[in-house]
């Protein structure tokens, strides 16, 4: 026995590795205690690593080897030699690897002790995520959470192999850069050297992939680390990981077919599943017409209709009011919806409320063809017998209507869309759907700060270089825009780059950014505009979101190694904390702190 001294015998096999073949054969284990069983005269133990387990027996007349088995507990690190050999028959464990052999041990080695852990290494412990986090080096020794993160290495080094082969080169952008308007809220280091001036940590490497397209690399690509300062949510954490490429001379197609490419063979090196090529493409006015959102779940066979026309000749006051009133209706048929009840209906319109509709009409369509219960009244003119030739009404459906602002009908209605996917749209879990969303529109109009905003940021192509409506009418602007979706989840977001000074400046105005204000934040972009830069454009992928998606993880925490909470702190560490006066003073930095509770 040792008493944790650095000199110890060094394993000769893991404890996922032993086999029949093993047999005879003298080794030794390093690993943690996983379980002990003292049976008086002998212990069994299950010792682990992180490539499995293996059943351990301490006996055979040695009263001090018993002794120190009898003392291991769940945790203490150890260095156990034997020899391997065969179970008996009736003692094989078949769900395990290693389970036809186990290790006679003759030398225990005790490395280190450990503390009773606050909970059980086991996928089936019962734990919060507020435990599981604050003792974040446990719980990434449970083998799911290992599963994971060697899901993502292997995920991550497929990426890396398939960019390489196609000819890309791994550029490394600074952390510590210049403050840009993608979006989201920044995060900030003052600079000592530079009292009152401050770094931005990236968004994304955006500004410094286009220039390394101006610098000649051709094809870029990186593995990076992005933070923004934003509210979370389970798809999102301050700082995440996104794959990043960027391109010149490429147009969408070629783009698409690099990244396919990349994408597929990662998830077939890991998963070992098939991925459908060419991924699908649809505009975005269709996927907001067809599904309500921009970033449609493509399993999900049950698709809206807009049927506002069908309203106008209306007799039933809400279908034809909302839609004089300059909104629209939408309606999304349900086959076999017939099925829910009331109370069902009426869930689904609580949804619908929560995201600003005003309700949620309803019809179901009996053996005879005519419409039944709800708003079946409002069905049964001329207006209404066309609204339903157009919806393709059949008996058993159920027939779902919001008559409100376009906004408002298209989110009510996706919502409603994406409860009703698994029972009656045909979404199974474990299947893949990879579409392209595609012509974005260039700006999108704040509502709050009464203003148009890039819709993607402010280095997107226009569709068509439209010199005078870029400004007069930004909204009738589409962009050479897309975005990769994947299950109803949105992965990443690209474009085909401005490569223009005159026309990226026109963007700028358009967003509200003047001239002189170009030029204070991004003068050293505009200025190599004019060194002879390339067109170009590419990508950034959330590798965290699609990792999550693909092992069918709740939350992108699971996949990651130290995330943050909701809010934004990590339990382990006890991050964000009270900035030290001493380093305040010398950053010439002065907090105003709010009044202790």
């Amino acid at each position: 026995m040792s008493d944790g001294g650095s000199a110890f015998t060094r394993r000769t096999h893991t404890c996922g590795e032993l086999r029949l073949e093993h047999v005879g054969q003298r080794v030794t284990l390093n690993g943690w205690v996983h379980t002990t069983r003292d049976h008086s005269h002998f212990v069994f133990g299950d010792l682990r690593d992180r490539y499995g387990l293996t059943q351990v027996f301490f006996g055979d007349g040695d009263a001090k080897l018993l002794a120190d088995a009898q003392s291991l507990r769940p945790e203490d690190v150890v260095a156990v030699s034997g020899v391997v050999r065969a179970r008996p028959a009736e003692n094989v464990n078949a769900e395990r690897p290693t389970g036809q052999v186990e290790l006679a041990a003759d030398r225990l080695e005790i490395l280190n002790r450990s503390r009773t852990p606050p909970f059980s290494i086991r996928d089936d412990a019962t734990v919060s995520e507020e435990v599981r986090l604050k003792y974040r080096y446990l719980d990434l020794r449970r083998p799911q959470m290992q599963r994971n993160l060697l899901f993502r290495h292997q995920f991550m080094q497929a990426i890396r192999n398939d960019f390489t082969r196609q000819g890309f080169v791994e550029v490394e952008t600074p952390f510590l850069t210049k403050a840009t308007p993608e979006g989201a809220r920044e995060y900030f280091v003052p600079s000592r050297l530079y009292p009152g001036h401050c770094y931005a940590l990236p968004q994304s490497p955006q500004i410094f992939k286009q220039l390394l397209m101006v610098a000649g690399y051709d094809k870029y690509f990186q593995i990076a680390r992005c933070m923004r300062d934003e509210d979370l949510r389970a798809d999102r954490q301050p700082e995440f990981t996104q794959l990043d490429l960027e391109m010149s001379f490429p147009d969408e197609e070629l783009i698409f077919a690099t990244v396919e490419s990349a994408i597929a063979h990662a998830i077939e090196t890991a998963t070992g599943a098939k991925v459908p090529r060419p991924f699908r493409r649809i505009t975005w006015g269709e996927s907001m017409l067809r599904y309500g959102c921009d970033k449609p779940d493509l399993r999900n066979a049950l698709q809206i209709e807009d049927v506002s026309a069908e309203a106008k000749g209306s007799d039933f006051k809400i279908f034809r009011g909302a839609v004089d009133a300059g909104g629209v209706l939408r309606a999304l048929r349900v086959p076999g919806g017939e099925a829910l009840s009331r109370k069902e209906i009426e869930g689904l319109e609580g949804r619908a409320k929560e995201l600003g509709a005003k309700g949620l009409a309803w019809s179901k369509i009996d053996a005879s063809g005519k419409p039944v219960g709800g708003v079946a009244k409002g069905l049964e003119d001329a207006a209404g017998k066309a609204l339903l030739a157009k919806l393709g009404a059949a008996p058993g459906d159920l027939l779902l209507f919001v008559a409100d602002r376009l906004k408002v009908a298209c989110a009510a209605l996706a919502e409603v869309r994406r409860q009703l996917g698994e029972r009656f749209g045909g979404v199974k879990k474990g299947t893949l759907e990879l579409c392209w969303v595609v012509e974005f529109p260039l700006f999108e109009y704040d509502e709050d700060e009464k203003a148009w905003k890039a819709a993607h940021h402010p280095f997107t192509t226009p569709i068509e270089q439209y010199p005078g409506q870029i400004v007069k009418e930004p909204g009738a602007v589409a962009a050479r825009a897309y975005d990769l979706v994947m299950n109803g989840w949105e992965l990443g977001s690209g474009s085909i780059r401005i490569h223009d000074r005159a026309l990226q400046q026109r963007v700028f105005e358009a967003v509200g950014l003047s001239e002189e204000a170009a030029q204070r934040k991004f003068g050293f972009m505009l200025e190599a505009f004019e060194y002879g830069a390339p067109p170009h454009g590419g990508i950034g992928i959330g590798l965290d979101r699609l990792i999550a998606l693909l092992l069918e993880a709740e939350n992108i925490r699971e996949v990651i190694a130290f995330p943050k909470t909701a809010t934004a702190t990590c339990l382990m560490t006890g991050a964000p904390t009270l900035a030290d006066e001493r380093a305040m003073r010398d950053l010439k930095i002065r907090f105003e702190l709010p009044p202790a509770p």
